[in-house]
């Protein structure tokens, strides 16, 4: 962990101040994983940015690695608990909130409207029909695809999911993947899991479906893997992504390869890098499945807490509602490459990408946090294990749920 104090212009502030009125300097104390170079250059501004406009509050910051801060988090919010800390939406903050360990900051959403500025993200923040915390960074994922290969194989971007399979014949035919993927990892076919479940089943079965609630033996579990199956079954994914990564998948997509891949915007760095422009690289949100159903997208969703340990709630609120703030969104997310959370935000409209991602996302109706989030660590190991394996042996299906009946027995 490292310990330091963020802000030239709170410390010149501090050193011109008197004794006395530096023993009125009030201290917020943030915990933090945002090490990489771009999460810290946008924390270091937002926190210079929020001293200078609140200069009677000095922020000081403990920083973590990723991987320490998640065992740290358990530790800290029971014993030395800050006034704010990182974590994330969804159900990966759902223990935290059962176990009264984040603070109900409702109060901060409806006195600064955030129900309707951050409405596609309200479902993943909201518990007991309360709001734990402020969601400040997201990112889409859909499906990319390489627009040379759908002009020369004659088809549309399709609008729903038969005409997507519809599509798929066409490819087939032509000597194309239809849809590829690299799952040597797991967790890229996770995506495909989880937007089949949304479009399928909807939102809240899903949510249900990763909380443990619902079993996987359930004929409506059964009828998102029937969708998979038209994909599955007539050879129209890549043959072997079992033994490929997500990058050797990409290059399937950059070569003409194959024309589809469900995928995040974190992707479209590696599509470039292999010679993919903004003239032949296209992106689509998932197509309609069951007709009607409110359309929920997959966003790994980036969030601040205030512990319920914390020493100074009042400045602490005042730090959610700032980072909650359109023109902070803005300027944060600038850094980060990634998407504000507030809709009234902008994005760089020079990226194709990120203006797509951002329509796709503030319109949504509620996000999810990619399964591997959204599911306890156990259950999510054996749930892409399992995705994987009937893409490889679809007829295991049946086994194949029943193991994963079996974890989640255990696993909650």
């Amino acid at each position: 962990m490292v310990h330091f104090k963020t802000g030239a212009l709170a410390l010149t502030a501090a050193l011109l101040m008197s004794g006395s009125a530096i023993a009125q300097q009030r201290t917020l104390v943030f915990n933090t994983d945002t090490s990489d170079p771009a999460p810290k250059a946008a924390f270091d501004q937002l926190i210079a940015d929020f001293e200078a406009e609140n200069p009677d509050v000095d922020v000081v910051v403990n920083m973590f690695d990723h991987e320490g801060y998640k065992t740290a988090i358990r530790n800290f919010l029971t014993a030395d608990s800050p006034d704010l800390a990182n974590w994330y939406a969804g159900n990966r903050m759902a223990p935290f909130v059962n176990a009264g360990q984040f603070q109900d900051v409702t109060d901060v959403w409806e006195a600064n409207g955030l129900g309707e500025a951050l409405g596609s993200a309200k479902a993943s923040m909201t518990i007991d029909g309360k709001q734990w915390g402020v969601p400040y960074t997201y990112y889409q994922w859909g499906i990319y695809y390489n627009k040379d290969v759908y002009k020369a194989a004659g088809v549309t971007e399709p609008k729903t999911w038969d005409e997507f399979i519809a599509n798929c014949a066409v490819f087939k035919a032509a000597g194309i993947d239809c849809l590829t993927t690299g799952s040597s990892a797991l967790w890229p076919v996770a995506g495909i899991f989880d937007y089949l479940d949304m479009r399928t089943n909807g939102y809240e079965f899903h949510m249900d479906l990763t909380a443990g609630k619902i079993a996987w033996t359930d004929d409506r579990v059964k009828a998102v893997f029937a969708e998979w199956a038209k994909l599955v079954e007539p050879g129209y994914v890549t043959e072997n992504h079992a033994a490929i990564d997500w990058q050797d998948a990409a290059a399937l997509l950059v070569q003409g390869k194959a024309a589809n891949y469900v995928m995040g915007n974190f992707a479209v760095a590696t599509f470039k890098e292999g010679g993919m422009t903004n003239d032949n690289l296209g992106f689509m949100v998932f197509p309609e499945i069951t007709p009607g159903l409110p359309r929920a997208e997959e966003a790994p969703t980036d969030t601040i807490h205030i512990p319920a340990g914390a020493k100074n709630v009042a400045d602490a609120k005042l730090f959610l509602a700032f980072v909650a703030r359109a023109d902070v969104q803005t300027k944060m997310n600038g850094i980060l490459g990634q998407l504000p959370t507030n809709k009234n935000a902008t994005v760089d409209e020079t990226d194709p990408f990120l203006s797509a991602g951002f329509a796709e996302l503030s319109s949504a109706y509620a996000l999810a946090q990619f399964f591997d989030r959204d599911a306890p660590a156990e259950m999510a190991k054996a749930g892409m294990e399992g995705f994987q394996e009937f893409m490889v042996h679809p007829d295991r299906l049946d086994a194949i749920l029943e193991r994963l009946e079996k974890v989640r027995a255990q696993a909650y």
